[in-house]
């Protein structure tokens, strides 16, 4: 691609809101170009099954969702390019372009950018845990606490995220325990109040996983009490590791408006971030819900606000 080249829509990510955006934008005839990153098809590519996506009323693999996803935005002749975005120079005017340099390559300037680089879980650092991904390992229990019902499950964590998956999941769990590192949690007392009233939830402070067992998926983990070095076996089928998430907003950084956290600020109710024609959707702006079927409904918000803008220019 030339530099002088200025097209109407790039659209940086490939997960749900990527390709829901792709859609949207070229049913529109905004004809998008598509960078799907090094990672095509974002999370749900290590999901196994998608059981909460609405109109899959059996399921479907994540490998074979994303790969549905990507069949739709071709078909409406979305181009899509295997490549990452190394940087981003934007306009701070309105009509004006922006220039997005490509990885190894050279550059293309648009009149709109729509951000959907997603999000990545912090991991736990032990051997095993993301050859299990998919496998007994989970880093969502709304997504995947269903294959689980009525077993035993460990969450790890002690901030609102783990003791709200920790609360969801002793609703259809057996035995829930709740791995938090520290001596006490960090998370809102309400949220405290709420998990301690669980009868079926075991909570164990100062605990750390040592290993993670089984050969090829999930039979348990091994962990250790910080305070008297005791080591003990948890037989479980799922493990949930909730110690937070990050956005991938490394290459935006001071040249959009974000949170403390790292997540893209967005116009209440829309899109739009601080500067003109530049759009973010799914998780990269979304610390709170962080659902496939979100993050596509935002995709398709941020194409209908960007179609929106390209009309007022």
């Amino acid at each position: 691609m030339s530099k002088e080249k200025i097209v109407n829509c790039v659209i940086i990510g490939s997960g749900p809101s990527g390709y829901s955006a792709a859609i949207y934008a070229a049913r529109a005839d905004l004809n998008p170009i598509l960078f799907a990153g090094s990672q095509p098809g974002g999370q749900l590519m290590f999901t196994t099954n998608v059981d909460n996506y609405l109109g899959f009323p059996i399921g479907i693999s994540g490998k074979n969702f994303m790969e549905n996803c990507k069949k739709q935005a071709k078909r409406f002749n979305t181009v899509i390019l295997y490549k990452n975005v190394s940087e981003v120079h934007f306009s701070s005017k309105k009509g004006g372009t922006h220039r997005i340099n490509i990885e190894n390559s050279s550059s293309l300037e648009s009149k709109g950018i729509i951000i959907a680089t997603g999000s990545r879980p912090k991991f736990l650092g032990i051997e095993k845990e993301k050859k299990f991904m998919g496998l007994g390992v989970s880093f969502c229990a709304t997504c995947d606490g269903f294959f689980h019902k009525g077993k035993d499950v460990a969450v790890v964590g002690g901030g609102d995220t783990a003791l709200e998956e920790a609360s969801y999941l002793s609703k259809i769990c057996k035995n829930v325990y709740l791995l938090v590192r520290k001596n006490s949690f960090k998370a809102s007392k309400l949220l405290q109040n709420r998990v301690l009233k669980k009868k079926n939830i075991t909570i164990l402070f100062s605990t750390k996983i040592l290993e993670i067992i089984g050969d090829n998926f999930l039979e348990g983990i091994k962990i250790i009490h910080n305070t008297n070095k005791t080591i003990q076996k948890l037989l479980i089928s799922g493990l949930f590791i909730a110690i937070g998430n990050c956005p991938n907003t490394e290459i935006f950084q001071k040249k959009l408006s974000l949170d403390e956290r790292g997540y893209i600020l967005v116009k209440r109710g829309s899109t739009h971030t601080n500067i003109p024609g530049v759009f973010a959707s799914g998780d990269v702006q979304d610390p709170i819900y962080r659902q496939a079927i979100t993050s596509a409904g935002s995709g398709c918000m941020a194409a209908l606000d960007l179609e929106r803008y390209l009309s007022d220019i």
